[in-house]
């Protein structure tokens, strides 16, 4: 199982940050010429996009080989997955370049070999560089730049490490790093039971959940995208009154910065929860809606800033499956046709009508429609599930954590008899 490490990076001196500035600038260097060099030969009939100059003897004594070597890998496998993308029809450009002049990004990769971490009360980072770095600046032969690590790991004992990313944020004017690791699958958790459970997606309601136990999870998410759509607008804004040189600037980038954050803070949080009430619940499988269709259709300006800006949906369903991983559990992507339109009571698509969050069928059934999506989705795949309760356990997002709504079920409350069971959501609470 691979899982990534990100902490922040602190040089222990200015001189010490000066050294690390020149072999994250030098590693820039290297990239753009090794890109631009690509970039030519992929515009030349006769040229080789994987033919490039050597440039170990140039660069390796500011960066050392492997460091090198490693730039030219990371641009090689970028490489690779534009022309893979390109023969699916969604490539959208050519690996870039890492700014340039004074404007370059500060970036570099060093391989697993060439760098240690040590946790601890001094959480230390030890980094290998060129030999001419370590003459100018007086580093041993054998000696690495030392720098301080700060913030909690998430993965402190791993089976192995890769190659490591180090770069400058200049929004947080912070130097920070990625650490992937490989976790032993022998570590992780087992599933209690073999219970199952499907979610529909959503942007008004960011997951609705139905477990086969008869448990439903409704997360919330209007305030969510309302703030995501206000800093939109703010970037907007700004944006209409940059010079024409110009296209983003620091206040931009930074709320461009904070506007992500905050998403993936909020979905990540919702993975995690999510995950823990349904391993709790014995749950071996979750069944997940595929948007691709959904995606590729909806088209219009708010549609779109929801479904494409704001919902992310690989990397969603990226982290779930990550954190299910953990727990045992597998997360599986299935289609979700006709889901919203189809009565969970008697399976009918015709005789159905939906206004806004409410489902109703001439057959009698009145329902949460994203709930009764989720219903119909698990019933797809699993005969045996037992009617919802008449209350599913409503979660709101407080910028920290998922909270219930005060009008949620409870654990011990007993299921409601499938022949009377009418559930009706009005805004963020559910009477029944």
């Amino acid at each position: 199982m691979k899982r990534t490490n990100e902490f922040e990076v602190v040089p222990q001196s200015d001189e010490d940050e000066e050294l690390l500035r020149r072999l994250l600038d030098a590693s820039a260097a290297l990239w753009n010429k090794i890109n631009y060099q690509r970039r030519t030969n992929f515009g030349d009939p006769d040229g080789d996009v994987w033919e490039i100059d050597e440039y170990r003897g140039r660069y390796g004594g500011v960066l050392g080989a492997s460091t090198v070597q490693q730039i030219e890998r990371k641009n090689r496998e970028a490489w690779r997955s534009f022309f893979a993308l390109r023969e699916k029809g969604e490539a959208n450009g050519k690996p870039g370049f890492w700014g340039s002049g004074d404007g370059r990004e500060l970036r570099t990769y060093i391989r697993n070999t060439s760098y240690s971490v040590e946790w601890g009360e001094y959480s230390r980072l030890e980094i290998l560089v060129g030999k001419d770095l370590k003459d100018e600046y007086g580093l041993g032969y054998q000696e690495r730049l030392r720098l301080e690590v700060r913030g909690e790991p998430s993965w402190k004992e791993y089976d192995k490490q890769g190659r490591l990313e180090l770069y400058y944020d200049d929004v947080s004017e912070t130097f920070r790093a990625f650490q992937p690791v490989t976790i032993d699958n022998s570590r992780l958790a087992q599933p209690l039971a073999d219970e199952t459970a499907a979610l529909d997606i959503g942007a008004n309601n960011i997951v609705a959940c139905t477990v086969s136990t008869g448990e439903q999870y409704l997360y919330e998410g209007r305030d969510l995208f309302k703030q995501f759509r206000e800093t939109t607008q703010r970037i907007a804004e700004l944006q209409s009154k940059l010079e024409d040189s110009r296209y983003s600037s620091k206040r931009i980038d930074s709320l461009y910065r904070r506007r992500t954050r905050r998403r993936d803070h909020a979905m990540d949080a919702l993975c995690r929860d999510l995950v823990e009430r349904l391993y709790d619940l014995g749950v071996s499988t979750v069944y997940v809606g595929d948007l691709t269709d959904v995606l590729e259709t909806h088209w219009s300006v708010r549609t779109n800033a929801k479904l494409h800006s704001f919902w992310a949906f690989r990397r969603f369903v990226g982290r779930l499956a990550d954190t299910a991983e953990e727990s045992g559990i597998t997360v599986e992507v299935r289609t979700e046709a006709w889901t919203s339109q189809t009565c969970p009571n008697c399976g009918s698509t015709d005789r159905t009508t939906r206004h806004q969050d409410t489902l109703t069928c001439t057959c009698g059934f009145e329902g949460h429609a994203d709930l009764a999506a989720s219903e119909t989705f698990l019933r797809r795949h699993e005969t045996d599930v037992a009617r919802p309760m008449a209350r599913p356990v409503c979660l709101k997002w407080d910028s920290h954590d998922w909270l219930e709504s005060p009008h949620s079920s409870r654990p011990n409350e007993e299921h409601t008899d499938p022949q009377v069971a009418s559930v009706v959501v009005r805004d963020d609470f559910v009477v029944s």
